[in-house]
Protein backbone atom coordinates (compact mmCIF):
# COMPACT_ATOMS: atom_id res chain seq x y z
CA UNK A 1 0.00 0.00 0.00
CA UNK A 2 1.27 3.35 -0.68
CA UNK A 3 2.34 5.69 1.74
CA UNK A 4 1.60 8.87 -0.49
CA UNK A 5 -0.46 11.45 0.82
CA UNK A 6 -2.87 12.39 -1.95
CA UNK A 7 -2.54 15.76 -3.35
CA UNK A 8 -3.41 18.78 -1.14
CA UNK A 9 -7.63 20.11 -2.17
CA UNK A 10 -7.82 23.45 -3.92
CA UNK A 11 -8.13 25.54 -0.60
CA UNK A 12 -11.84 27.19 -0.70
CA UNK A 13 -11.33 30.48 2.04
CA UNK A 14 -11.68 33.20 -0.34
CA UNK A 15 -9.56 34.86 2.02
CA UNK A 16 -6.24 33.10 1.03
CA UNK A 17 -4.57 35.46 -0.92
CA UNK A 18 -4.84 38.40 2.05
CA UNK A 19 -1.13 37.34 3.27
CA UNK A 20 0.40 37.91 0.21
CA UNK A 21 -0.52 41.79 0.26
CA UNK A 22 1.69 44.48 1.13
CA UNK A 23 1.39 47.61 2.79
CA UNK A 24 1.20 49.21 -0.42
CA UNK A 25 -1.16 47.02 -2.03
CA UNK A 26 -3.50 47.97 1.22
CA UNK A 27 -3.46 51.53 0.53
CA UNK A 28 -3.99 50.87 -3.05
CA UNK A 29 -7.29 49.14 -2.20
CA UNK A 30 -8.59 51.66 0.16
CA UNK A 31 -7.87 54.08 -2.28
CA UNK A 32 -10.09 51.99 -4.90
CA UNK A 33 -12.92 51.57 -2.39
CA UNK A 34 -13.53 55.43 -1.72
CA UNK A 35 -12.73 56.95 -4.94
CA UNK A 36 -14.09 53.80 -7.73
CA UNK A 37 -11.27 53.37 -10.35
CA UNK A 38 -7.84 54.91 -10.62
CA UNK A 39 -5.41 54.31 -13.92
CA UNK A 40 -2.75 52.71 -14.41
CA UNK A 41 -1.09 55.92 -14.73
CA UNK A 42 -2.34 56.93 -11.78
CA UNK A 43 -1.01 54.36 -9.87
CA UNK A 44 2.32 54.21 -11.28
CA UNK A 45 2.59 58.03 -10.15
CA UNK A 46 1.48 58.03 -6.81
CA UNK A 47 2.86 54.54 -5.50
CA UNK A 48 5.53 52.80 -8.12
CA UNK A 49 9.25 53.87 -8.77
CA UNK A 50 8.94 52.76 -12.36
CA UNK A 51 6.18 51.31 -14.95
CA UNK A 52 7.55 48.14 -15.14
CA UNK A 53 7.58 47.79 -11.25
CA UNK A 54 3.55 48.93 -11.34
CA UNK A 55 2.34 46.72 -14.09
CA UNK A 56 4.02 43.86 -12.40
CA UNK A 57 2.16 44.21 -8.93
CA UNK A 58 -1.01 45.01 -10.70
CA UNK A 59 -0.97 41.65 -12.84
CA UNK A 60 -0.25 39.94 -9.03
CA UNK A 61 -3.13 42.37 -7.80
CA UNK A 62 -5.60 40.98 -10.59
CA UNK A 63 -4.70 37.30 -10.39
CA UNK A 64 -5.08 37.14 -6.97
CA UNK A 65 -8.75 38.97 -7.69
CA UNK A 66 -8.01 41.90 -5.53
CA UNK A 67 -8.37 43.81 -8.23
CA UNK A 68 -10.49 44.25 -11.55
CA UNK A 69 -9.12 45.62 -14.65
CA UNK A 70 -10.25 46.96 -17.89
CA UNK A 71 -9.09 48.09 -20.98
CA UNK A 72 -9.10 52.66 -21.46
CA UNK A 73 -10.64 52.50 -24.57
CA UNK A 74 -9.64 56.13 -24.45
CA UNK A 75 -6.31 55.85 -23.84
CA UNK A 76 -3.39 56.02 -26.69
CA UNK A 77 -0.93 53.71 -24.35
CA UNK A 78 -2.57 50.04 -25.09
CA UNK A 79 -1.08 49.13 -21.84
CA UNK A 80 -3.42 51.36 -20.29
CA UNK A 81 -5.94 50.00 -18.26
CA UNK A 82 -8.24 51.43 -15.41
CA UNK A 83 -8.61 49.21 -12.15
CA UNK A 84 -11.26 48.78 -9.68
CA UNK A 85 -12.11 46.54 -6.46
CA UNK A 86 -12.35 42.58 -7.29
CA UNK A 87 -14.11 40.18 -5.72
CA UNK A 88 -10.92 40.09 -2.91
CA UNK A 89 -10.56 44.18 -2.64
CA UNK A 90 -14.73 44.19 -1.99
CA UNK A 91 -14.25 41.66 0.93
CA UNK A 92 -12.13 43.31 2.54
CA UNK A 93 -14.47 46.68 2.30
CA UNK A 94 -17.50 45.60 2.30
CA UNK A 95 -18.34 48.96 2.95
CA UNK A 96 -16.86 50.55 -0.01
CA UNK A 97 -18.97 53.19 -1.60
CA UNK A 98 -20.98 51.47 -4.88
CA UNK A 99 -22.37 53.70 -8.06
CA UNK A 100 -20.83 56.94 -8.12
CA UNK A 101 -24.14 58.01 -10.27
CA UNK A 102 -26.36 57.18 -7.54
CA UNK A 103 -24.82 56.28 -4.44
CA UNK A 104 -28.10 55.90 -2.45
CA UNK A 105 -28.77 52.77 -4.81
CA UNK A 106 -28.97 49.21 -3.32
CA UNK A 107 -25.47 47.34 -3.42
CA UNK A 108 -24.59 45.66 -6.46
CA UNK A 109 -24.72 41.68 -6.58
CA UNK A 110 -21.11 41.31 -7.73
CA UNK A 111 -17.77 42.85 -8.00
CA UNK A 112 -17.97 42.84 -11.36
CA UNK A 113 -21.74 44.47 -11.54
CA UNK A 114 -19.77 47.18 -9.73
CA UNK A 115 -17.06 47.78 -11.95
CA UNK A 116 -19.89 47.70 -14.68
CA UNK A 117 -21.85 50.80 -12.70
CA UNK A 118 -18.52 52.82 -12.58
CA UNK A 119 -17.35 52.03 -15.85
CA UNK A 120 -20.62 52.58 -17.26
CA UNK A 121 -21.47 56.01 -15.23
CA UNK A 122 -21.94 59.18 -17.07
CA UNK A 123 -19.26 60.88 -14.82
CA UNK A 124 -16.74 58.52 -15.50
CA UNK A 125 -13.82 61.36 -17.41
CA UNK A 126 -14.85 63.34 -15.00
CA UNK A 127 -13.87 61.13 -12.10
CA UNK A 128 -10.44 60.06 -13.62
CA UNK A 129 -9.75 64.15 -13.83
CA UNK A 130 -10.60 64.45 -9.99
CA UNK A 131 -8.27 61.74 -9.23
CA UNK A 132 -6.09 63.00 -11.35
CA UNK A 133 -5.66 65.76 -9.47
CA UNK A 134 -5.56 64.06 -6.22
CA UNK A 135 -2.59 61.56 -7.28
CA UNK A 136 -0.82 64.70 -8.63
CA UNK A 137 -0.73 65.90 -5.58
CA UNK A 138 0.73 62.47 -3.86
CA UNK A 139 3.17 62.17 -6.71
CA UNK A 140 4.28 65.54 -6.06
CA UNK A 141 5.11 64.28 -1.95
CA UNK A 142 7.35 61.81 -3.02
CA UNK A 143 9.73 63.68 -4.18
CA UNK A 144 9.38 66.54 -1.73
CA UNK A 145 9.30 64.91 1.63
CA UNK A 146 8.32 68.54 3.32
CA UNK A 147 4.88 67.98 1.82
CA UNK A 148 2.29 65.98 2.87
CA UNK A 149 -1.72 64.80 1.91
CA UNK A 150 -3.33 64.11 4.66
CA UNK A 151 -6.38 63.46 3.37
CA UNK A 152 -8.20 62.50 0.40
CA UNK A 153 -12.12 62.48 0.16
CA UNK A 154 -14.37 61.58 -2.53
CA UNK A 155 -17.13 63.29 -3.45
CA UNK A 156 -19.32 61.35 -1.66
CA UNK A 157 -17.40 61.00 1.61
CA UNK A 158 -17.24 65.11 1.52
CA UNK A 159 -21.02 65.04 1.21
CA UNK A 160 -21.71 63.22 3.54
CA UNK A 161 -19.56 65.50 5.76
CA UNK A 162 -20.75 68.98 4.71
CA UNK A 163 -24.00 67.82 2.74
CA UNK A 164 -26.20 69.98 5.95
CA UNK A 165 -24.55 73.01 4.27
CA UNK A 166 -25.96 72.33 0.62
CA UNK A 167 -22.45 71.55 -0.72
CA UNK A 168 -21.29 68.76 -3.49
CA UNK A 169 -17.71 69.26 -4.09
CA UNK A 170 -16.51 66.86 -6.06
CA UNK A 171 -13.19 66.40 -3.74
CA UNK A 172 -11.68 67.51 -0.26
CA UNK A 173 -8.16 67.84 0.82
CA UNK A 174 -5.99 68.65 3.47
CA UNK A 175 -2.15 69.35 1.98
CA UNK A 176 0.67 70.79 4.57
CA UNK A 177 3.96 71.61 3.31
CA UNK A 178 6.65 72.38 5.82
CA UNK A 179 4.50 74.07 8.61
CA UNK A 180 1.38 75.34 6.44
CA UNK A 181 -1.90 73.38 6.28
CA UNK A 182 -4.24 74.31 3.78
CA UNK A 183 -7.31 72.89 3.33
CA UNK A 184 -9.42 72.60 0.12
CA UNK A 185 -13.00 71.36 -1.51
CA UNK A 186 -12.41 70.90 -5.55
CA UNK A 187 -14.25 71.65 -8.20
CA UNK A 188 -13.36 69.59 -11.93
CA UNK A 189 -14.72 71.93 -14.75
CA UNK A 190 -14.41 70.20 -17.86
CA UNK A 191 -16.49 72.89 -19.45
CA UNK A 192 -19.88 71.29 -19.98
CA UNK A 193 -21.70 73.88 -17.87
CA UNK A 194 -22.78 77.00 -18.24
CA UNK A 195 -20.23 79.01 -16.18
CA UNK A 196 -23.68 80.63 -14.51
CA UNK A 197 -24.64 77.06 -13.29
CA UNK A 198 -20.80 76.85 -12.08
CA UNK A 199 -21.32 80.05 -9.89
CA UNK A 200 -24.37 79.04 -8.68
CA UNK A 201 -22.01 76.55 -6.51
CA UNK A 202 -20.47 79.00 -4.45
CA UNK A 203 -24.10 80.15 -2.74
CA UNK A 204 -23.87 76.76 -0.44
CA UNK A 205 -20.54 77.72 0.38
CA UNK A 206 -21.70 80.46 2.90
CA UNK A 207 -23.39 78.05 4.47
CA UNK A 208 -20.37 76.09 5.66
CA UNK A 209 -18.62 79.42 6.69
CA UNK A 210 -21.38 79.91 8.91
CA UNK A 211 -20.24 76.44 11.09
CA UNK A 212 -17.15 75.34 9.94
CA UNK A 213 -13.90 75.88 7.76
CA UNK A 214 -13.52 78.93 5.38
CA UNK A 215 -11.52 76.46 2.92
CA UNK A 216 -10.39 77.80 -0.55
CA UNK A 217 -12.69 76.23 -3.56
CA UNK A 218 -10.49 75.55 -6.06
CA UNK A 219 -11.74 75.59 -9.98
CA UNK A 220 -9.46 72.92 -12.40
CA UNK A 221 -10.54 74.15 -15.52
CA UNK A 222 -9.90 72.78 -18.95
CA UNK A 223 -8.24 75.83 -21.20
CA UNK A 224 -6.96 79.17 -20.62
CA UNK A 225 -10.60 80.68 -21.83
CA UNK A 226 -12.38 78.89 -19.76
CA UNK A 227 -10.67 80.05 -16.89
CA UNK A 228 -10.56 83.53 -17.94
CA UNK A 229 -14.14 83.49 -18.32
CA UNK A 230 -14.85 82.11 -15.15
CA UNK A 231 -12.15 85.24 -13.52
CA UNK A 232 -14.08 87.54 -15.32
CA UNK A 233 -17.41 86.48 -13.98
CA UNK A 234 -15.92 86.54 -10.17
CA UNK A 235 -14.67 90.14 -10.75
CA UNK A 236 -15.56 92.31 -7.85
CA UNK A 237 -18.04 89.85 -6.94
CA UNK A 238 -18.17 88.90 -3.37
CA UNK A 239 -17.75 84.99 -2.42
CA UNK A 240 -18.19 83.53 0.91
CA UNK A 241 -14.52 81.60 0.64
CA UNK A 242 -11.65 82.39 -1.08
CA UNK A 243 -11.21 81.28 -4.80
CA UNK A 244 -8.97 80.22 -7.06
CA UNK A 245 -8.16 78.94 -10.64
CA UNK A 246 -6.07 76.40 -12.42
CA UNK A 247 -5.74 74.87 -15.82
CA UNK A 248 -6.03 70.90 -15.60
CA UNK A 249 -2.46 69.29 -17.18
CA UNK A 250 -0.22 71.62 -14.37
CA UNK A 251 0.93 70.32 -11.26
CA UNK A 252 -1.53 71.14 -8.59
CA UNK A 253 1.20 71.40 -6.23
CA UNK A 254 2.83 73.82 -8.24
CA UNK A 255 2.78 77.91 -8.59
CA UNK A 256 -0.14 77.42 -10.60
CA UNK A 257 -3.41 79.17 -9.10
CA UNK A 258 -4.98 82.44 -9.86
CA UNK A 259 -6.70 83.77 -6.20
CA UNK A 260 -9.72 85.79 -8.04
CA UNK A 261 -9.25 88.31 -4.77
CA UNK A 262 -5.67 89.24 -6.00
CA UNK A 263 -5.47 87.87 -9.82
CA UNK A 264 -2.07 89.62 -10.49
CA UNK A 265 0.15 87.08 -9.34
CA UNK A 266 0.29 83.29 -9.26
CA UNK A 267 0.68 80.84 -5.98
CA UNK A 268 1.52 77.65 -5.20
CA UNK A 269 -1.65 75.17 -3.10
CA UNK A 270 0.07 75.82 0.24
CA UNK A 271 0.03 79.53 -0.23
CA UNK A 272 -3.29 79.94 -0.55
CA UNK A 273 -5.86 81.05 2.40
CA UNK A 274 -7.74 78.98 4.64
CA UNK A 275 -8.83 79.45 8.00
CA UNK A 276 -9.74 75.55 9.56
CA UNK A 277 -12.66 77.03 11.44
CA UNK A 278 -13.65 77.94 15.02
CA UNK A 279 -12.38 74.68 16.51
CA UNK A 280 -9.20 74.64 15.69
CA UNK A 281 -8.55 77.37 17.59
CA UNK A 282 -10.24 75.01 20.92
CA UNK A 283 -8.20 72.26 19.86
CA UNK A 284 -4.78 72.80 18.57
CA UNK A 285 -4.16 68.98 17.90
CA UNK A 286 -6.95 68.56 15.91
CA UNK A 287 -4.58 67.97 12.71
CA UNK A 288 -2.32 65.19 14.50
CA UNK A 289 -5.36 62.98 13.50
CA UNK A 290 -4.95 63.59 9.77
CA UNK A 291 -1.84 61.54 9.97
CA UNK A 292 -4.37 57.93 10.28
CA UNK A 293 -6.13 59.20 7.24
CA UNK A 294 -4.02 58.82 4.88
CA UNK A 295 -0.73 56.79 5.45
CA UNK A 296 2.14 58.39 3.29
CA UNK A 297 3.15 56.15 0.13
CA UNK A 298 6.39 54.51 -0.04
Amino acid sequence: MSGRLPPRAASSDPYRHTRRLTPRDRLLLSWLAEHYLLSTRQITKALFPSDRSARLRLTLLHRITAVDRFVDTSAADSTQYLYALGPLGLRLHRDAYHDPDNPAAKPPRSSRNRADRILGSRKLRHLLGVNDFFTDLIAHTRTHPHARLHRWWSEQHTTNAYGAAGIQPDGHGIWTVDDTTVGFFLEHDNGTEPLGRVLAKLRAYQRVTEFGPRYPVLFRLPSRARERHLLDALTDAPTPMPIATAVQGTDPAGRVWTLTSDPDRLRHLHELPSDHGPHAATNPNRFVAWDAEMPRPP
